[in-house]
Parts: C-alpha cells; structure tokens; sequence
C-alpha cells in the first residue's frame, strides 16, 4: 500500500509539521495501525480506507488532527485521486475539505471554544513564565502569556507537563497585528488566508506540547488553532486570524471563525513516497 510523508502548513520542504499518510487497500487491525505509527515515529500518522479517517501519534490514537488531514487531502489532491471537495468520517464527526483556486487547502473542523480555567498546580513550575490568562477546551489547556518572544523562548519541563490532565498545553500570545480601536468594534479586514505566508505577520502566535500523547512539541498543531480561533476572534474583535506556530520548523495556519466551526487552510508538501510492505 502507498506511504507518503508530507509537510504541512507550510509551502516549504523540511518545515510546517511532517505527517505520514497511508493509503490502506483494506482494513487492518487497530494494533497494526499503532505499530505503523510507531515505526514511522512522527506526530502523527494518517490512515484513510475509503472515506474514513484516523490518525494515530507513536503513542495513542487521537479523536483530532489538523496537520495529518491537511497532508491526506493533499495526497489524494496531488496524485489526481481527488480534484474536488472531500469529506472524511473521523472520530470528530464528518470533516469536509476542499482545494481553492490559490492551492491552499481549507479544512472544515469543530471550533473547541474556550473557557476560564483557574492555573492548575504546577503550570507555573513547568512552563517556567507567569501566565496572563488559563482557559480550558474540551482537548487542551490553554495558556496566555506576556508576549511572542516569551512564546518562542520558552524551555518548558516536558516531564513535568505530564502531570497536567490535559491532553496538550497550548501556549499563545499576540503577534505583531494587534487589535486597534477601527477593528476591535467589528471593521471589515482583508482577508488573511489568501496572504502570501512568506508577506503575513501572525495576529497570534503558539506552540503545542503534548507529552501525555506522545508528542513532546507539536511543530504545528491545527486541532488547537480549533481552539486558538475562537480565543483570539474574542481577543482581537475579528473572525479572519492568521497563527504562527513558533516550534523550530515553524509553520503557518490561516483560520476562519464561524461560530461552531473553525475553518483551518494551510499549504502543504510531498517529500516522501513509496510502499509500505506488509
């Protein structure tokens, strides 16, 4: 059966989040799937038989993925196995995909919103920074802090996060477009996903650890832009956002808040195919 590895939410090779994606020609056994994963020991790695979907860290499989859809839609979109709108089954609900005009791949995903949280025991500790605000979605916490560099610089205890109940910590902050008086009271702004990623500056930033999956630093994180657009549509007083996720790789993810949905569009590369032998 085909094996790819692709690079997503980014336009760039070696950079955005690598996800493997495999296209299954018959069912297997979820035992197979996570030993698939473990093998190929990324974040993420994607398994499509027919129209349904799963994804499976090294670790555990997971309810929800934005890096690994992302790269599975651009297979099927890159091979000719695909030209229009796609819908996936997954444990999240049925998502549906689609490819623009510009090749920018927007993804339909369930907004997770946000709620007040007070700072668990040992948050401080482990992230080493003082937050601005806690909030918990139905997957994450979510943690504000000061500003972008504090995001970027930060040297968290990942053993220590382990002891969080959460499945990740989202930490965020405000990017370089911050809200004025015109667009905090609703003003139309352009619209951000159809920016060039190379000429936007980010209206927030984040990076995503998640060592209880498995995953020590998600180098982009598209389920929990699901609950960074929400946050940051209240934040900053619009619904189009552009997010950078700060990791080494880096990676951005163009976001659309609809009120019970997310609307997530990124770019996305092939860097590996091949077979994968039974």
């Amino acid at each position: 059966m085909r094996l790819f590895t692709v690079d997503a939410f980014t336009g760039t090779a070696f950079k955005g989040n690598p996800a493997a994606v495999c296209l299954l020609d018959s069912p297997v056994t979820d035992r197979w799937m996570q030993s698939v994963a473990t093998e190929m020991n990324l974040s993420e790695t994607a398994f499509l038989l027919g129209d349904s979907l799963r994804w499976f860290t090294p670790a555990v499989e997971v309810t929800l993925c934005g890096h690994a859809t992302l790269a599975t839609a651009h297979v099927l979109y890159s091979t000719g196995a695909a030209t229009g709108p796609l819908e996936f089954r997954t444990a999240s609900g049925t998502l549906t995909v689609n490819r623009r005009p510009d090749n920018m791949i927007t993804m339909d995903f369930p907004a997770k919103e946000v709620s007040s949280a007070t700072v668990p025991p040992g948050l401080e500790k482990a992230l080493g920074v003082t937050p601005v605000r806690v909030g918990k979605s139905q997957l994450d916490l979510l943690v504000e802090v000061d500003s972008a560099e504090t995001v970027a610089t930060l040297t968290p205890d990942i053993p220590a996060l382990t002891a969080l109940d959460a499945r990740g910590i989202i930490v965020t902050a405000a990017g370089a477009n911050k809200p004025d008086t015109e667009t905090a009271a609703g003003a139309d702004r352009p619209d951000t996903e159809t920016a060039a990623d190379a000429h936007t500056e980010p209206d927030f930033v984040s990076r995503f650890f998640a060592p209880n999956v498995g995953v020590p630093e998600d180098p982009v994180t598209g389920s929990a832009h699901c609950a960074l657009a929400p946050y940051w549509a209240d934040r900053l007083g619009r619904t189009s956002l552009v997010g950078a996720q700060l990791s080494k790789r880096g990676g951005i993810v163009h976001v659309t808040y609809t009120g019970d949905r997310v609307h997530l569009a990124g770019q996305a590369v092939t860097v590996m195919s091949g077979t994968l032998h039974l």
